[in-house]
């Protein structure tokens, strides 16, 4: 198992009910869009993985381990999560030192943790910056310095909120790619977001979140292309997917997530070809 969370309710101070009777379960090796207006659900989902928070009603299971019975820095050793504001996870005085804090705390030797923050750091084209204080990066230099410290680890899950936000086309191709390295290697990667067009890319199982309640689950060509579903939680469709319904008296499908799909559909109608 991954995660199973089990008729989970949460209710912050404020009194909020931020997940209400929440069942779901999160296979090994699975990928999983969290969908859904803002207060949803989706980030509390995300920090029940970690410990952060507790259900007050329900239970989470994370890699058999009670959450809550485990402290998280018990629980950061199996999933790991980058929060929507990178900021909130830094407080060292150097980029390179904030990427191997949680290495050195896991007992790993100084060789071991080197060698793991440069391979961090180069990947996420932060490895001129090793110096410098993470809170003069960029908005975006921080979200990616924020995926290194949890990559460095190389938990089995991991959670990631937003993480196109602050990221030009060019570095949410690079993530989309990791992402996809990192599910070929068997681990879990929960996403909770807002952009469609980065999902409908992914093709990951979607899940529709709305005031703390599950609306849907499914295939993300399913779920996505639902006129209904999307409206329910607030999303919008994928523009492809929007341009082809508009199309669908001419003979089209409109379960379009691609140009490679859309390109396909395309030439078939020009070919008079059934679709």
């Amino acid at each position: 198992m991954s995660a199973i969370f089990e008729s989970v309710h949460y209710i912050y101070p404020s009194k909020v009910h931020a997940l209400r009777g929440v069942s779901l379960e999160f296979r090994p090796g699975e990928l999983v869009a969290l969908m859904g207006e803002n207060g949803s659900g989706k980030t509390t989902l995300l920090k029940h993985i970690n410990g952060l928070l507790k259900p007050v009603k329900g239970r989470v299971i994370v890699e058999g381990i009670d959450t809550r019975t485990a402290s998280v820095a018990q629980l950061s050793q199996v999933a790991g999560l980058v929060f929507q504001n990178a900021e909130e996870m830094f407080f060292e005085s150097n980029v390179f030192d904030e990427v191997a804090f949680a290495l050195r705390n896991f007992g790993y030797s100084e060789e071991v943790v080197r060698k793991r923050v440069e391979w961090a750091l180069k990947f996420f084209e932060l490895d001129t910056y090793s110096s410098q204080s993470p809170f003069l990066l960029s908005g975006g230099e921080k979200k990616r310095l924020a995926m290194a410290i949890i990559l460095a680890w190389s938990p089995r899950i991991i959670c990631l909120d937003e993480p196109t936000i602050g990221q030009d086309s060019l570095q949410k191709e690079k993530m989309k790619h990791m992402i996809k390295m990192l599910n070929t290697q068997g681990r879990t990667v929960l996403l909770a977001t807002h952009d469609v067009e980065f999902v409908a890319e992914l093709r990951p199982r979607v899940i529709l979140l709305s005031k703390g309640e599950v609306v849907a689950d499914g295939k993300c060509e399913e779920i996505l292309t639902d006129e209904t579903l999307v409206k329910k939680a607030s999303i919008l469709m994928p523009q492809l997917v929007y341009a082809f319904k508009r199309l669908e008296d001419l003979g089209f499908d409109s379960r379009v997530l691609d140009v490679d799909d859309g390109v396909r559909q395309v030439l078939k109608v020009l070919r008079h070809e059934s679709v």
